[in-house]
């Protein structure tokens, strides 16, 4: 069983959850996942969000059923995170989209030495480039309620309090009933065995699991909403995939660090890579929404380049051995022509890009 463990001092480069497929220690990206809601007009969630790559991950069952067993990661460059705002859009777009990952890459050697010096992860210092964007993603994720159990005062999060709240199902308030909840294990344990587990409701309540303290976990909560009947029962802690897949509830994102374009592929969590990866750029083809054809997928990838685009990335990269950067991906797309502005901003680009491969998505997951 995967674990998440969220000792508050390693948050975020020694994950090893139970939330999501396994957490991978690299600079950051962001995938988003497709939810089937019993019909074919599939609702999507996101993975990967900064400097962002999109991934789509499609399970065993097919899509017309009430299960969503695929993810659409994507990931984005973003050189040096400036303001505390961005964090908060990006998080809001990764909610609002169900992303299910979200992976941030540095687009030079600079930048990626900058973040490297961030893992260390001093609770007075302040975090830099794409550590100090990770770092508030991951925190704007959690629940309410598992902060303070999972983070200590640091720096970079003296703000985040003024962020607004991405409030995704798994953000539950205290009388509100799902048939999964999220969780930090205990100190204190069972007599008989297993772990104590605060979920933010009136009390701890066990599972039958023993698991390290200050781990986060999900834990299926069974089919009664009445949770005063649970505090005799021991459950049990879950994959985070399994609201899902199970359910086809989104269930937050996770948050991967990238130290390169490169590392977005190589550092896959998934063993067969992704199946269809598609570039953002201005220079890419232009199909509109409705004509664009995209493979059947089990791993859709979509990324997104900073200002100066992918082909800066590509540059900054020794490990690419390509002359374009089209090269790189299925599909390379424009996905907002005849803009009006020189740049478009990463922020921006992610709501345009996600709004316009909605529909195409949906008939890619219909086709199996």
């Amino acid at each position: 069983m995967d674990t998440r463990t969220v000792e508050p001092e390693t948050m975020f480069f020694e994950e090893n959850q139970i939330r999501a497929l396994n957490t991978v220690e690299t600079s950051a990206a962001f995938s988003y996942s497709m939810a089937e809601q019993g019909r074919v007009d599939i609702t999507k969630s996101i993975h990967c969000l900064v400097s962002p790559i999109l991934k789509a991950q499609a399970g065993e069952v097919c899509c017309l059923l009430d299960y969503r067993q695929y993810t659409v990661p994507r990931a984005c460059f973003l050189g040096v995170v400036g303001k505390l705002q961005l964090a908060g859009q990006i998080a809001r777009a990764a909610a609002i989209f169900r992303i299910d990952e979200i992976v941030v890459y540095d687009d030079s050697e600079k930048s990626a030495r900058l973040s490297a010096k961030s893992r260390k992860w001093s609770e007075c210092a302040a975090d830099t480039g794409s550590a100090f964007l990770a770092r508030l993603l991951q925190f704007l994720e959690t629940p309410q309620y598992l902060r303070k159990s999972l983070y200590t005062m640091h720096t970079s999060l003296k703000y985040a309090g003024m962020l607004p709240p991405i409030d995704p199902p798994h953000h539950l308030r205290q009388s509100e009933w799902l048939p999964y909840r999220e969780g930090v294990v205990l100190e204190k344990r069972p007599d008989d065995g297993g772990s104590f587990v605060n979920v933010g409701i009136i009390k701890d309540v066990r599972i039958s699991q023993f698991i390290k303290a200050g781990t986060r976990v999900t834990v299926a909560m069974g089919e009664d909403s009445n949770y005063k009947r649970l505090f005799g029962k021991k459950l049990k802690a879950v994959p985070p995939t399994d609201p899902r897949e199970k359910t086809g509830l989104y269930w937050g994102f996770s948050v991967r660090l990238a130290p390169s374009l490169s590392a977005v592929f190589t550092e896959c969590p998934f063993e067969d890579g992704y199946d269809h990866i598609i570039g953002t750029s201005e220079h890419g083809e232009q199909p509109n929404s409705a004509d664009l054809e995209i493979p059947y997928f089990r791993h859709l990838l979509v990324v997104f380049g900073g200002v100066t685009g992918l082909e800066h990335s590509l540059k900054e990269d020794n490990s690419l051995e390509v002359e374009e950067v089209s090269y790189l991906f299925d599909r390379y797309l424009n996905v907002c022509p005849d803009q009006g502005s020189r740049t478009i901003r990463t922020e921006e680009a992610i709501l345009i890009a996600l709004q316009y491969l909605q529909n195409p998505i949906q008939r890619a997951c219909s086709r199996r």
